[in-house]
């Protein structure tokens, strides 16, 4: 079954809700169950493990003692373990271990060692970190990859207004408009340096025989792909969407359409879009957006929400399970250089605090990353998990970050803080998250 049958099913609007839902639970049992495996492997006994808050659905109790619940609110979770006051685990049932035995107070939260408590704490976020590799894996091998050193071979042409092409799927292209191309690399730096034209010249391999063909110019004014939340969006373009003109005027290729936006500063700009053999105008407005740059800085720029895409989509190839787990590493470490630098712009005043969103955005974005496919949807829910990890581990109490911070200060003093400077700093910062919370929700309603 495809994505887009599951969506036809749920009807319109119904999917963001229930995409959302999946996503989160499927994040908060991973987080959560970090920190139950890592408590029992370090001998710590969790007697409940709940996804969800409020009222118990469903609950089974397994052969370890621990009650595996589903609750109504599907909005979290939590691992309640023996001797905790409460589902944080922040303060130690006082009662409940006064009537334990010295064995089995080794078995809570609270009588642990401390690497043990402090494993459990950490454990939480770093198995949204392995949720977000183990996705990334999991796209990589399933859809390929297309390597520098790869050959340009083709899997498929995009159709184009008016123009029949010579190219085939399964065509090696060894040479486009006279530049030779033996890898991919190389390939991609002819594309670039290609001037806009009407028909390009291809020497391709097929069927073991050389032969020169006409194809399209390999940078059209193709809609790779549409941003969540852009105006693109908001307006129905959809990948594969070919614009022919902005304002009137006509594009031949993707890099004309910055530069006609951008001159726009905002103000609504008309474009000519070509679909499936039909052409039709719509009128979106640009919207301001803070992109990272190569430097690491952030730069503003007025955008509509399209990427680019080539004429002809090349094949992509299986890689081996050394590189898979290369790649997921690799764009694991990427997007969490770009997330910690987007909190410090924000942090700094450099890009806008509207960068900041709350539970409707992310309803919104994972909904239209189901309309995208099963590939934008598990990117989208990686990126996701990393998030949530990395929030969890700001050193702020209520926290798992806060509790690590706990944790350090009784490994440099040789005590926990008091109960009473637990108490105070653990309402500080349930004050600051459900803070923030609200100013997530805030610029959820009014930042476009």
């Amino acid at each position: 079954m495809t994505i887009e049958t599951v969506l036809a099913a749920l009807g319109d609007g119904a999917w963001t809700v229930a995409f959302f839902l999946i996503s989160i639970m499927v994040i908060v049992f991973v987080h959560e169950f970090g920190h139950y495996i890592v408590g029992r492997w370090s001998g710590i006994h969790a007697e409940v493990f709940s996804l969800g808050f409020g009222r118990v659905i469903f609950s089974r109790t397994d052969r370890h003692g621990t009650r595996w619940q589903l609750a109504a609110v599907p909005l979290g979770g939590y691992v309640k373990f023996l001797g905790d006051a409460n589902a944080s685990s922040a303060n130690p049932d006082e009662a409940a271990l006064s009537r334990l035995s010295a064995q089995d107070k080794r078995r809570t939260m609270h009588g642990a060692p401390l690497w043990a408590r402090a494993a459990t704490v950490l454990a939480g976020p770093m198995f949204n970190v392995l949720l977000t590799m183990v996705v990334f894996g999991a796209m990589v091998s399933i859809w390929g990859v297309i390597n520098d050193e790869d050959k340009p071979v083709i899997s498929s042409v995009r159709a184009l207004p008016g123009f029949e092409t010579g190219l085939l799927p399964q065509d090696q292209i060894l040479a486009i408009g006279g530049v030779e191309t033996p890898d991919v690399a190389s390939f991609y730096k002819a594309v670039q340096d290609l001037p806009p034209a009407d028909g390009t010249e291809y020497r391709v391999l097929r069927g073991g025989v050389q032969t020169v063909v006409r194809g399209p110019y390999p940078l059209p004014a193709i809609a790779g792909s549409v941003m969540s939340k852009s105006a693109a969006m908001d307006a129905g373009i959809e990948p594969g969407d070919v614009v022919l003109a902005v304002n009137g005027t006509p594009v031949q290729r993707f890099a004309d359409i910055s530069p006609m936006v951008d001159a726009a500063m905002g103000t609504p700009v008309s474009l000519t879009i070509w679909r499936a053999g039909n052409s039709f105008d719509l009128t979106l407005t640009p919207r301001r957006r803070d992109l990272p740059k190569d430097d690491g800085g952030f730069e503003t720029r007025w955008l509509i929400g399209l990427s680019s895409a080539l004429a002809v989509e090349l094949a992509a190839q299986r890689p081996g399970p050394w590189e898979v787990v290369t790649l997921a590493w690799d764009n694991t470490v990427r997007v969490t250089q770009s997330s910690i630098s987007g909190i410090v712009a924000i942090v700094k005043g450099q890009i806008s605090s509207c960068n900041i969103s709350g539970a409707i955005t992310m309803a919104v974005v994972m909904g239209d990353a189901a309309k995208s496919g099963w590939e934008s949807f598990l990117g989208t829910l990686a990126v996701l998990s990393l998030g949530i990890g990395l929030m969890n581990l700001m050193p702020v109490p209520v926290l798992d970050g806060g509790h690590l911070v706990f944790h350090a200060w009784e490994a440099v003093t040789g005590k926990p803080p008091s109960a009473k400077a637990l108490g105070r700093m653990t309402m500080i910062g349930l004050a600051l998250v459900l803070g923030l919370m609200i100013y997530a929700l805030r610029n959820d309603l009014v930042c476009v």
